[in-house]
C-alpha cells in the first residue's frame, strides 16, 4: 500500500512539473536563427507596387515577442503621420525582427521613419512586415523615397492599437496560466483519490 502511493505521488509530481514545463517552454522555447542576404536595391516605384502598405510615422512602442515557432520579433506601433498606400488608421503594427540575422530592422521610440511593409511568413505566421531589405528608413534620410511619392494622406481613422495590443498580450498570458492551473489541480485531484481509496 505504501509502495502505491509513493508510485502515485511520483507520477503525480511528474505530472505537475511537465505542466510547468510546458508553461514555461510557451515563452521561453529556442530561436530559430537563419541569414538575411539582401539583393541590389529596389527602385521606390517597384517597392512602392510590392508594398501592401507604405506609411511615415512616429515609433509609439517596440516590444519583443516570442511566438510558439521560437521566432523572436519586434511589435512596432506606429502614429501614422502620412500615408501612400493601405493605411487608413492613425495606427499600425508592423513586425519586424531583432536585428541582424534576421532581417529584422532597429526601430527607435519616438523617432519617424517611412514604412513599407507586405504580408510576409518569414517569422513563421503571415502578418505584415517591414524587412531590412525594404526601403523603410528614418524620415530624415527619405528624401529620394518622397521625392517620388509626393505628398502623402492623414489617416482617416482614429484608433489606439497600442492599447487594444497590450490587452491582448495580457489576456493570452492569463489564459495560458490559468489553463496550467486547472490541469495542474485536475492531476493533483485524481491522484489525491487514488491514493485516498487506495
Amino acid at each position: 500500500m505504501e509502495n502505491r502511493q509513493s508510485i502515485s505521488r511520483k507520477a503525480t509530481t511528474w505530472l505537475l512539473l511537465l505542466s510547468i514545463c510546458t508553461c514555461v517552454a510557451v515563452f521561453y522555447i529556442p530561436t530559430s536563427t537563419y541569414a538575411c542576404s539582401c539583393a541590389e536595391p529596389v527602385s521606390v516605384k517597384s517597392e512602392l507596387s510590392h508594398s501592401k502598405v507604405v506609411f511615415s510615422g512616429k515609433v509609439l512602442s517596440v516590444k519583443n515577442k516570442r511566438s510558439l515557432n521560437g521566432y523572436v520579433t519586434k511589435d512596432v506601433i506606429f502614429e501614422v503621420s502620412q500615408t501612400w498606400k493601405g493605411v487608413k488608421e492613425s495606427q499600425i503594427q508592423i513586425t519586424t525582427g531583432l536585428g541582424g540575422g534576421d532581417c529584422g530592422i532597429e526601430f527607435k521610440k519616438g523617432e519617424d521613419y517611412l514604412v513599407y511593409g507586405r504580408d510576409s511568413d518569414i517569422y513563421g505566421k503571415k502578418q505584415l512586415v517591414t524587412l531590412l531589405c525594404d526601403r523603410t528608413v528614418e524620415l530624415a534620410s527619405a528624401k529620394e523615397d518622397l521625392g517620388y511619392l509626393g505628398d502623402g494622406k492623414p489617416p482617416t481613422k482614429q484608433i489606439d492599437s497600442a492599447s487594444d495590443n497590450s490587452n491582448m498580450t495580457f489576456l493570452f498570458r492569463t489564459f495560458v496560466i490559468v489553463i496550467v492551473i486547472v490541469i495542474g489541480g485536475i492531476i493533483g485531484f485524481f491522484s489525491w483519490k487514488r491514493i485516498n481509496n487506495s
